[in-house]
């Protein structure tokens, strides 16, 4: 049998275009980016940034954009061998708006249906979803069919996630992951919370911010929130608290309360699923609690002081640095400033991309990443560019700017979609920034 996976994620995936004009409405906004995105496909590139060896069960469309995406997935070193294509449905694309410190909201295209949603439970691996060492699903996959059954059917195969063949525990991760207007009645649907308790049942870790929780559970107060989610089934909850920092609460006691890194915040989009990946690699890891949780919460950081989300994502050096500093600063030089922050980035300026494709050599799908390897030096981001403000929730922001908008949780400013509407393509979500997100 060929050797288990380290991560494997699945879900949602889609073109991110990014506005490359800060602090501009998107009506006027008149270049953008083009990158990776959708939250568990971010968590796979996230956490082969660090060096794990890591897979993503998702569909596209059979277009040119389906096409970009599995060249992106190869070049971050992700396994697309399960990512097909649905001919009957375009890929998806979201636009966002960037509004720092903590205005990003976005703006969903996945009418008439997502083919991430198409996922069948017949064409799972469910061997290989069996041996990874950790298997990431989200709350979005539960919202239609067949991804519902899908995903329900790779839990199940889960089992209780015994101990490897090198001692670490595997892990079965329910991002929350609440997103309103997926789901047939929106913020009023009745079937969510049902869906979440099912699923529950199969995790050993649930991760989310308190508006997810709430879905999950019925609880919003950190505390109380993270008990519900223990006695649902989960061995450890994980609860963001946007500039409160996370809560980690574990079923044998001990627990971590660990507070945000103060950061300059380009773009919240895309912090909480660096966290996510930075949460597997201390996971695979065996790392107490409390290191686990910080350690995430500097990778979420990081991303949020960039633009991108899946490009955004930090080398493991670029979060030690930031642990031991106890914040994240912007550095001449630094791999992050040179991949999205290579021009200034005021109000108005349109950072230059251009040098994060060529410094990043396509990799081997299913071969991790090498961790040392260092781009080219670039120009220092300008210091007056994003506002400053201490990192969105669980500042585990990861690194360089380029994120997708991980379509998940709701966020503060969310308005609530109409509770008829199903997935809206124009229907602009708050985002879930820092650790939210």
């Amino acid at each position: 049998m060929p050797e288990p996976y380290d991560v494997i994620t699945m879900g949602r995936i889609g073109v991110d275009l990014y506005p490359l004009e800060v602090g501009v409405p998107l009506a006027r906004v008149e270049t953008f980016g083009k990158f990776l995105g959708g939250s568990p496909t971010n968590v796979a590139v996230a956490a082969a940034r660090l060096g794990r060896r890591t897979a993503v069960i998702t569909r596209t469309g059979q277009d040119a954009f389906g096409t970009y995406l599995h060249q992106e997935l190869e070049r971050f070193g992700v396994d697309a061998r399960w990512a097909t294509a649905v001919a009957e449905y375009p890929t998806p694309v979201t636009f966002c708006e960037i509004f720092p410190p903590d205005d990003f909201p976005l703006y969903f295209y996945r009418q008439p249906k997502a083919p991430d949603l198409e996922i069948h439970a017949s064409d799972l691996d469910l061997d290989a979803v069996r041996a990874a060492r950790i298997f990431w699903m989200t709350g979005t996959g539960l919202s239609a069919e067949p991804s519902r059954s899908a995903t329900l059917a790779a839990l199940a195969a889960r089992g209780t996630g015994p101990a490897d063949a090198s001692g670490a525990t595997t892990a079965t991760v329910f991002d929350l992951d609440w997103r309103p207007m997926f789901w047939d009645g929106g913020d009023d649907s009745t079937e969510a919370p049902a869906r979440y308790r099912e699923a529950l049942a199969h995790a050993t870790v649930a991760v989310g911010n308190v508006d997810e929780c709430a879905i999950a559970t019925g609880e919003r107060e950190p505390y109380a929130a993270a008990r519900a989610l223990l006695a649902a089934g989960v061995e450890l909850a994980v609860v963001k608290q946007g500039p409160k920092g996370v809560l980690a609460v574990h079923r044998d006691g001990t627990s971590a309360d660990c507070p945000p890194l103060p950061v300059e915040v380009v773009n919240g989009l895309g912090a909480g699923d660096a966290f996510g990946g930075a949460l597997c690699h201390g996971l695979l890891a065996g790392w107490p609690l409390d290191r686990l949780v910080r350690y995430a919460n500097a990778a979420g950081a990081i991303v949020a002081s960039r633009l991108a989300c899946s490009s955004a994502m930090p080398f493991p050096d670029e979060v030690e640095r930031a642990v031991e500093a106890g914040a994240v600063t912007a550095e001449p030089g630094a791999r992050a400033a040179q991949a999205d922050l290579s021009t200034p980035v005021g109000p108005g300026a349109a950072p230059d991309l251009g040098a994060q494709a060529a410094r990043e050599a396509p990799q081997d799908p299913g071969t991790p990443p090498d961790p040392s390897a260092q781009p080219d030096p670039g120009a220092p981001a300008d210091p007056s560019a994003p506002a400053t403000r201490q990192a969105p929730p669980d500042p585990g922001a990861p690194a360089t700017r380029q994120a997708p908008p991980d379509p998940g949780a709701p966020a503060t400013r969310q308005a609530p979609p109409d509770p008829g509407a199903s997935a809206a393509p124009n229907t602009p979500a708050a985002p879930r920034t820092g650790a939210d997100s």
